[in-house]
């Protein structure tokens, strides 16, 4: 009955009109002899059904084989047959029972496939050591047949590389979403507890498939009512339909919530009341949340409240609320993002002057959450100077997976690259190779998830999504092998189809770097919302929340000194990274004006002017646009329609933006610099004073 049931859902999904709502788990029939391949060497299906997480994993694994192999397989508990497709655990599987050695080794989370021999029967295995490994591995094996992997010889052993590995949503109790472009928020706290959505099934299953194994369910400029009792059992509704799927729940508490919920008169965290209010919360939490997560935390930055209201410490924050979650294993996740009451010399400075000299002060259950660079999730940052440098905390990484500074979700902007970018960097802590992957005890992603049918405002913006989650599991994978495995899984396998996908995709963000911020520029956009080019904007509440205050033009130069000339901000960096960074020569061109005020005569290494560079930099960017553009055409008929049309619009849109983002930006750093456009570059069609009054009150995702 199961398959037959999984079948007709199969059928009904092939009927509909793609849309993007399956992301990349469409399980769209094979090519007829791929197909029967496949099945010949999978044979009967064998999988325990027991327990919820059982079941996810076999209904997965019956809905996979149903839509790739055009037919229903049956499932069932026990076999004769002498072709097997086997999975679940040493304990709930007698074809497994003998590799139990082998999968211990693997750990909660890891899982073994592997094409073996079993009493005289060709078996391949999708064995671990917890049903939620058997869930990953049934998820690994079916990618495998998505994108046409062969399973001769097939031996895949797995385990996470990061014990965190949580989206973070931005979602309001209002519905709104703070820098979302998908629509609503996917929780609808009016209806929940009562009604749970299919859709939340829909978004464990996904997050299911890459690893995720945390979810945030509020943002982290957090309202306290997120604590009161009737959201917690709200929250905990959510937690039950993610539970066989591996996913905690988390909430963002907002640190004054003892005033504001409990009526004290402080959120002193030295203070017993306080901590005697902390601790009586997470009991109930853990009431209605048996598996909660935790908390993150947002404190003393933009306006919220914080220890050091109160003359306190980051570290006695913290710890406050670590204690009271304590006993029932919760974390907490502080995060860095912090900003000084007075404007810093440096904005880049301020996380590492605030925590770095607090390593070692953190109660063992408190994870450090820093984001990827220095200022804030900018197309390009160099690496923040907190990764290798508090050997003595955890830290977590923070991306941001919704695209507030690159083109919401209109712009075509794989996000692979720049997370492989800053993973892979070497901060040479101590000295040594050590990679800001190696320094990390959990990675978090701002979600770009909503009630769109594309569930992220877009086709490619799926892949960020995706991109982040096979990173969060093993940071060590290609970001280029990533976009081949999601534009084989969404599109096709076909490699006509999937080559020139992925090129496109590798190419994006170069080139959202350059039409909006080149050569290490960067906090360039308008104010407020961010969307479109703002590089004039200046005064207002903070010098630090402008441009002109990152990218200091003048009639002779452009760029930021960050080196002991100016405000040292290399120096927080480790001797060898800090040196290359502070010495013009060897700083990466990427770079260059992050850390360096340059002369526009400055010769690159191109042989050009500073100026003329960044001015062909624009112009490349939006070339590059085109480019993606042709390429999209090109996969015309490929593709479905819908789909097709939907991107197709899309890069409309991203072409036009990138080249006002060109023209609005040459046309402002010329009336800086004085000097006249290199030859063949075309004139700006309007003058400065036409970009600068350019108004969008109604952007999407500004914050409330």
């Amino acid at each position: 009955m199961l398959g037959v049931a999984v079948a007709l859902m199969a059928c009904s999904a092939g009927a509909r009109a793609e849309d993007g709502y399956d992301l990349w788990l469409r399980y769209a029939p094979l090519e007829p002899a791929v197909a029967a391949d496949y099945r010949a060497q999978l044979g009967e299906v064998v999988a325990p059904d027991q327990t919820p997480t059982q079941r996810a994993a076999r209904d997965e694994l019956v809905r996979g084989l149903t839509g790739l192999l055009g037919s229903a397989l049956r499932a069932q508990s026990a076999s004769s047959g002498s072709q097997v497709l086997a999975l679940g655990t040493p304990r709930s599987s007698a074809l497994i029972a003998s590799f139990r050695d082998e999968v211990a080794s693997l750990g909660e989370e890891g899982y073994l496939l592997k094409r073996t021999r079993v009493d005289g029967r060709d078996v391949l295995l999708v064995a671990a050591r917890s049903d939620i490994g058997v869930l990953y591995g049934t998820f690994h094996l079916l990618r495998l047949l998505q994108t046409g992997t062969s399973l001769n010889d097939l031996e895949v052993r797995e385990s996470p590389k990061v014990r965190l590995r949580v989206l973070d949503h931005w979602d309001n109790l209002d519905g709104h979403v703070e820098r979302g472009y998908a629509g609503r928020s996917l929780w609808d706290w009016q209806t929940l507890p009562e009604w749970r959505d299919p859709r939340y099934t829909d978004y464990a299953r996904a997050n299911a498939s890459l690893g995720i194994n945390g979810a945030v369910l509020n943002n982290v400029n957090a309202n306290a009512q997120s604590l009161a009792p009737q959201y917690l059992a709200k929250a905990a509704a959510l937690a039950e339909v993610f539970r066989p799927y591996g996913i905690r729940v988390y909430l963002s508490a907002r640190f004054s919530a003892p005033i504001e919920l409990g009526g004290l008169k402080t959120a002193d965290p030295l203070d017993p009341a306080v901590q005697r209010w902390w601790h009586d919360k997470s009991d109930e939490i853990y009431q209605h949340i048996p598996d909660f997560g935790g908390f993150v935390v947002k404190a003393n930055s933009e306006g919220q409240p914080g220890p050091q209201d109160y003359g306190r410490s980051h570290a006695d924050g913290a710890n406050l609320l670590a204690d009271a979650l304590a006993s029932h294993g919760g974390v907490v996740m502080w995060r860095a993002f912090v900003y000084a009451h007075e404007v810093p010399a440096d904005r880049a400075t301020q996380a590492y002057t605030e925590f770095a000299g607090l390593d070692g002060a953190f109660r063992p259950n408190v994870v450090l959450q820093v984001k990827n660079g220095p200022i804030d999730f900018q197309p390009r940052e160099p690496f923040h100077p907190l990764f290798g440098a508090m050997p003595r905390t955890p830290l977590m990484m923070e991306f941001q997976i919704t695209k507030e500074y690159l083109g919401f979700a209109t712009h075509l902007v794989y996000l692979g690259p720049l997370f492989e970018e800053v993973l892979h960097a070497d901060t040479r802590a101590n000295g040594k190779a050590f990679t800001v992957a190696q320094s990390l005890s959990g990675i978090a992603g701002v979600a770009n998830i909503g009630t769109d049918r594309t569930w992220s405002g877009s086709q490619f913006d799926q892949a960020n999504w995706y991109a982040f989650g096979r990173l969060a599991w093993n940071p060590d994978q290609s970001s280029r092998d990533i976009a081949a495995d999601w534009a084989a899984m969404t599109f096709s396998p076909d490699p006509a189809v999937v080559q020139p996908i992925v090129g496109m995709m590798m190419a994006s963000r170069e080139a959202a770097v350059n039409y909006m911020t080149p050569l290490g520029l960067h906090h360039l956009m308008a104010r407020g919302h961010h969307h479109g080019p703002g590089p004039w904007v200046d005064g207002g509440p903070r010098a630090d929340w402008t441009s002109v205050y990152y990218h200091r033009a003048d009639r002779n130069g452009i760029g930021f000194d960050r080196t002991a000339t100016g405000s040292n901000a290399v120096a927080q960096y480790a001797p060898e990274v800090a040196a290359n960074y502070a010495d013009l020569e060897r700083v990466p061109e990427s770079l260059l004006l992050w850390f360096h005020h340059v002369p526009w005569e400055h010769r690159m290494a191109s042989g050009r002017p500073l100026w003329d560079e960044l001015v062909g930099r624009y112009s490349l960017g939006v070339r590059q646009v085109r480019a993606m553009q042709t390429t999209w055409a090109s996969l015309q008929g490929r593709v479905d329609p819908h789909r097709y049309e939907h991107v197709a619009a899309f890069l409309k849109i991203q072409l036009r933006e990138a080249q006002w983002w060109r023209d609005a930006s040459v046309a402002y750093f010329q009336s800086i610099s004085g000097r006249p456009l290199p030859a063949g570059e075309a004139a700006p069609p309007h003058p400065l004073a036409y970009y600068e009054t350019l108004q969008f009150p109604s952007a999407p995702g500004d914050g409330r």
